[in-house]
């Protein structure tokens, strides 16, 4: 059997990617001799990366060929795999050798390996549970400041804000077992974070994980100072700029409302910075200016969307940090994971939701803060699980939230409930499962789905565009005008959102933007792109960054509006500028907005439609998710969950039942290591 012959048939009926194809070939051409069977494989775990998978799992070969319809050929290499086992070749290493030198498939057991994400694996699974190991001694102001931190209501034993808050326990994804006074979670979270050198906070929505690190940053820094001189150097970042933004914004009036001395307050950072620009990106490398050798200067590191972040990122971001900081990550693990290969997030909770932890963690939980977590105690509970805490209770959506109770349903597979919530319509939802072409328009372009929830306040692409024309200011009105003006637009188009499953196709963001743009043009809601400012480019033109530049001081994922401003010369003309918001690098906190020339975006794609992926880290008043006909590997649970979660006060879905139940029923899986060797550690 010809190897050339069955990798050119997958790749005609596109089971590999012409990089797949090129690597196998590569990997040839270093080793003359190697067996065909390993090279196939080098091409399947090529792809299995661009999947977001870290490793090919050699015991689900059969049902990974089976799902993919490999070519008919594959079945000789499988004959020779099977008789054989895994084949010798100096382009494979077995990770019980010891280190791999220079071969650049690693086998580990029985998974397959690229050798730097077997390395990234390693290290990560590593730099954690060194962190869970260490134990700091707790302060003896600790109960005292918890106490402080989250009063409590005397008559229920609940705290204050947990009892103002018990109603929207309905729409929580994981309810706590009814077994007495519910534990406060927020105040749990901080005692464990603040036991050890690494913590996780995970919850859903609205489930207050911003509001609970606040806190924590505060009782850390009330600690700090009442022991020491010196408060902690404390970073926050981000994996993308839209993410640190938000974070940004919502840390800064927390901060605010705080009860903390003013030393305390001043001494938490509102500044949010992306994880590129914390470590140092450098132009043209993957490596970083900060490394172990050259590590960052902070004593906490808390990371938010840690859903998004990948397996080589989480690597650069351990092999970084000092060996006596303190690492906190915030996420919702039910969301998509990253982009590129790796589950970090997923990994790391994945015992979360029955918590798992041992009798000395209940004990020192109850004594240091008389919140009973009894009932989450597991007899097979693990180190790591004693650093993560699962916040459980939404304050966004209330009890009669559509949008809190979809999302829960559809977290919990329950696709009947699913359906019969989707058919009840309550005010904060819209199915539109037969939408066409002009239904999807109206959608768009007016809000029609929204007006229940957000009574008759338009809400869609018109609206945005015409607040750009009742509210332009007078041509001489001056830059400060002018700029109040793009942060209100920015707060207008924020307001409705279409996201979409797919990039490509007609249901893809990329037929989308383009339909979009149309239809506003021939409705005079947009005008025709200028040929003096470049192709494409007109006011009201949404635009998302699709590469980091750090010379803008911009970052992959901004979103930014192409608005018309006064010429600079000041001779009465106009020129186009897109304006984006970026944080700012001082403790007042809040946003400062920048203008960019269109010339100067090359990497920046128009906005009106976005893929799922994309809107991580954003919210919209209104959100709307397009869903296509067929069914596609990338619907997936996740992926509806996190659609739906973008949304503060309308989710509309366009879409058939029968694609959202098989959405519901596909679930996200990542093939790694990382959770076996987390938890063997």
């Amino acid at each position: 059997m010809a190897l050339e012959a069955l990798l050119d048939r997958a790749l005609e009926q596109q089971r590999l990617r012409p990089l797949d194809v090129a690597f196998a070939r590569f990997l040839a051409e270093r080793d003359a001799l190697a067996p065909p069977v390993l090279l196939w494989l080098a091409a399947v775990l090529s792809r299995q990366l661009a999947d977001g998978h870290l490793c090919l799992d050699l015991d689900l070969l059969p049902a990974l060929a089976e799902e993919q319809d490999w070519p008919a050929d594959w079945r000789v290499l499988a004959d020779d795999l099977r008789a054989n086992g895994p084949p010798a070749s100096p382009l494979l290493a077995a990770s019980h050798a010891g280190e791999p030198d220079h071969a650049p498939l690693v086998l580990d057991g029985t998974r397959l390996y690229l050798r730097r994400y077997w390395r990234h694996e390693r290290g990560v699974a590593q730099g954690v549970l060194a962190r869970v190991a260490r134990t700091e001694p707790a302060s003896p102001h600790l109960a005292e400041e918890l106490a402080r931190l989250f009063p409590t209501d005397r008559r229920s034993g609940f705290s204050r804000d947990n009892a103002r808050h018990e109603i929207a326990a309905e729409a929580a994804p994981t309810a706590a077992p009814a077994t007495g006074t519910a534990p406060d979670w927020p105040r749990v979270a901080c005692a464990l974070a603040a036991r050890g050198a690494f913590g996780v906070i995970t919850g859903g929505p609205g489930t207050g994980k911003t509001t609970t690190v606040v806190r924590l940053l505060g009782l850390l820094q009330t600690l700090q100072l009442r022991e020491h001189a010196q408060p902690l150097r404390i970073r926050l970042a981000a994996p993308t700029g839209k993410a640190a933004a938000r974070l940004n914004a919502s840390i800064t009036e927390q901060i605010r409302q705080l009860d903390v001395d003013d030393a305390v307050r001043a001494a938490i950072p509102v500044d949010v910075t992306t994880l590129h620009r914390l470590l140092g990106a450098r132009p043209d490398t993957r490596r970083f200016r900060h490394d172990a050798r050259n590590p960052l200067h902070l004593d906490v590191l808390v990371v938010d969307e840690a859903s998004m972040i990948d397996l080589e990122m989480m690597a650069a971001v351990l092999d970084a940090l000092p060996g006596d900081a303190r690492l906190i990550l915030l996420g919702d693990k039910d969301q998509l994971s990253s982009v590129e290969a790796g589950a970090v997030l997923g990994d790391l909770c994945r015992r979360a939701d029955a918590g798992h932890y041992d009798a000395a963690t209940a004990q020192w939980i109850e004594a240091t803060t008389g919140d009973d977590i009894a009932a989450f105690m597991q007899p097979d509970a693990q180190p790591l699980d004693q650093r993560i805490a699962m916040l459980r209770m939404s304050h966004r959506f209330g009890a009669t939230s559509g949008i809190g109770r979809l999302a829960r349903v559809v977290n919990a597979g329950d696709a009947l409930a699913v359906r019969d919530l989707l058919a009840a319509t309550p005010a904060d939802l819209a199915w539109l499962p037969n939408a066409d072409a002009a239904a999807l328009e109206a959608l768009a372009i007016d809000g029609i789905a929204a007006s229940r929830q957000l009574g008759d306040a338009p809400c869609g692409y018109r609206h945005y565009l015409a607040w750009l024309r009742a509210h332009r200011p007078a041509a001489d009105a001056g830059m400060e005008a002018h700029e109040a003006w793009a942060r209100g637009a920015l707060d207008a188009f924020n307001r409705f959102q279409l996201l979409c499953a797919l990039r490509q196709g007609p249901h893809g963001v990329e037929g989308l933007n383009r339909q979009l743009a149309a239809a506003l043009r021939a409705r005079g809601l947009i005008e025709n792109g200028h040929a003096l400012d470049g192709p494409g480019w007109y006011e009201g033109r949404p635009v998302l960054l699709t590469r980091n530049d750090y010379g803008l001081g911009l970052m992959n994922g901004d979103i930014g509006l192409c608005l018309r401003l006064p010429a600079a010369d000041g001779r009465g003309g106009t020129r186009l500028a897109v304006a984006f918001l970026a944080t700012a690098a001082d403790h007042a906190g809040g946003t400062r907005l920048r203008f960019v020339a269109p010339s100067r975006l090359a990497d920046a794609e128009t906005a009106w439609a976005l893929t799922v992926h994309k809107s991580q880290g954003s919210e919209f008043e209104h959100t709307a998710l397009l869903l296509p006909p067929e069914p596609n590997a990338v619907l997936t649970r996740e992926l509806l969950y996190t659609g739906i979660t973008r949304a503060r006060r309308c989710f509309s879905l366009v879409g058939s039942a029968a694609i959202v139940e098989q959405m519901i029923a596909r679930r996200t899986q990542r093939h790694s290591g990382l959770a076996a060797r987390l938890q063997a550690g």
